[in-house]
């Protein structure tokens, strides 16, 4: 296992960045980078589920991850730790192929200086498919980001 990172730099206190990152409406502006169709199901709140879901694009139906959030720092850092996937609307959180990967995590964090957030993402990989997606879809959801913000 080792880790992905990406970062971006956007002209904005960091307050406004996290806002725009995590809230509902503007997260799924972001996210379509990934998915079209990405949203989330739950809260940023530390320790609560939190279910990230998009349309399948080879089936159509509803997929994503099962996550929890394990850390919260207000406007400086956020941890969510992956546990399972979501399939045709149903949670696996013990399979073999889950139990290969549970427990990687997808973190945040927001550097302020001179009224500018550097948001830097770092990201558990085990290498393959995932790895190049990642590569190529990171730096185009968080330019998306950064022209929300800077709107």
């Amino acid at each position: 296992m080792h880790k992905l990172n990406f970062s971006i730099v956007i002209n904005a206190p960091k307050a406004k960045v996290w806002s725009t990152m995590l809230d509902d409406t503007t997260y799924r502006v972001w996210t379509e980078a990934f998915t079209a169709g990405s949203h989330y199901v739950g809260d940023w709140s530390k320790g609560s589920k939190i279910l990230f879901l998009g349309p399948d694009p080879n089936t159509g139906k509803m997929g994503g991850m099962v996550s929890r959030i394990k850390e919260n720092r207000l406007h400086e850092y956020i941890s969510i730790e992956h546990l399972g996937m979501v399939s045709d609307g149903k949670e696996d959180t013990t399979s073999e192929a889950v139990k290969a990967w549970a427990g990687v995590h997808e973190n945040y964090t927001f550097k302020e200086r001179d009224n500018k957030t550097e948001v830097l993402v770092d990201i558990d990989s085990s290498g393959g498919e995932f790895e190049e997606m990642f590569k190529d879809m990171w730096p185009k959801a968080l330019q998306k980001l950064k022209e929300l913000v800077e709107k």
